[in-house]
């Protein structure tokens, strides 16, 4: 079992760039706030009454803040911070260990928590609720469970697929939040704040060039950042100017709405290759060489969101505004009651 794993497709150098990134206050958090003003009354009171914070569970599409708020969290408590996902924890035993190394008051993290195995999950019942840990010595006949107690923990879970959690493990959290994307205002502070780190001179035309293009992530707009810096150093006199942003952008295929080269190949394929037939969801995967879950859980709620993709009973269609972007045009008038919102006729 391995507790904190580097992000898919992420070097060393760029995990570490981003962990410096983060913000390690709740006031140092831009946007969401809401969510902020929530948490800053929970972890005042919890200080208050010198008690654990209630379990919050983050729900939101990936790379908007939520390993962050936790990480937050136990900063604010001043107490200790575990790092795990739902896939590493393959057995009740592998949470059993962790369970028992916390401290009081601690704060497990647990990314993709609706990715839990059952048997790791039922243990996991008793431990927020009433913390202690039952565990079953021997087997057959002679097997007897023995209970444990544990310390008085704060369980801070993450999902981006709100409903695969389960009913049973929701109600068990006092604190159920989700994050929306970011606005560009909040998106140019959280870059002109990674560029003050990073060492960046990044314009103001610059950061809102990256904002624009961050698809309201930023996440991706710290890694927009990174690239346009690379850009600006081999290709510029290292100043970040809107002018660069846009030349930098362009090398790396990240258009003016934020599509990349895998959004514009979804777009492609319900457009020009489906020609605007709905499409199911394994079908497009396949013919963009995407996984399903890839697509569902990456692409399509951003898609979705900008207005270029819809979700039928027949399948994915693509929208009048994704045939005006690619420059392709609509297909000839079609019948049934979803044309003329999907195609404007």
């Amino acid at each position: 079992m391995r507790e904190e794993v580097l992000r898919a497709g992420a070097s060393p150098v760029e995990e570490a760039e981003e962990t410096t990134l983060r913000p390690r206050r709740l006031a140092e958090f831009v946007g969401q706030p809401a969510l902020r003003e929530h948490l800053d009354i929970m972890l005042g009171a919890a200080r208050q009454r010198g008690q654990a914070v209630d379990h919050i569970l983050l729900a939101g599409p990936p790379g908007l803040g939520k390993t962050s708020m936790a990480g937050i969290v136990a900063a604010e408590m001043e107490v200790g911070f575990r790092v795990t996902s739902g896939p590493a924890l393959e057995r009740s035993g592998d949470l059993a260990a962790i369970l028992t190394n916390l401290d009081e008051g601690d704060v497990l993290f647990i990314d993709e928590i609706h990715r839990l195995h059952r048997v790791v999950e039922e243990v996991l019942y008793p431990a927020m609720e009433d913390f202690c840990l039952d565990i079953v010595i021997g087997k057959g006949p002679t097997a007897r469970s023995i209970r444990l107690d544990l310390p008085r923990f704060t369980l801070v879970g993450a999902t981006t697929r709100t409903g695969l959690v389960t009913g049973p493990l929701r109600d068990r959290f006092g604190f159920v939040a989700r994050l929306d994307y970011y606005d560009p205002a909040d998106l140019e502070a959280i870059v002109l704040r990674a560029a003050g780190i990073l060492g960046v001179t990044l314009g103001a035309e610059g950061a809102a060039e990256i904002a624009a293009r961050s698809r309201g992530t930023p996440r991706i707009a710290n890694r927009l950042l990174r690239r346009v810096r690379d850009f600006a150093e081999i290709r510029a006199d290292g100043v970040v100017t809107g002018a660069v942003a846009r030349d930098a952008l362009r090398v790396f295929e990240v258009d003016e709405r934020g599509l990349d080269k895998v959004d514009r190949a979804i777009l492609a394929a319900l457009c020009r290759t489906f020609g605007g037939a709905a499409v199911g969801l394994s079908t497009l995967a396949v013919s963009v060489g995407e996984e399903t879950e890839t697509v569902e859980d990456v692409y399509e709620p951003f898609l979705l969101k900008e207005g270029f993709l819809q979700r039928t009973p027949r399948g994915r269609v693509a929208t009048a505004a994704a045939f005006a972007h690619l420059g392709v045009a609509l297909p000839p008038d079609r019948s049934g009651p979803d044309a003329a919102n999907l195609f404007g006729t």
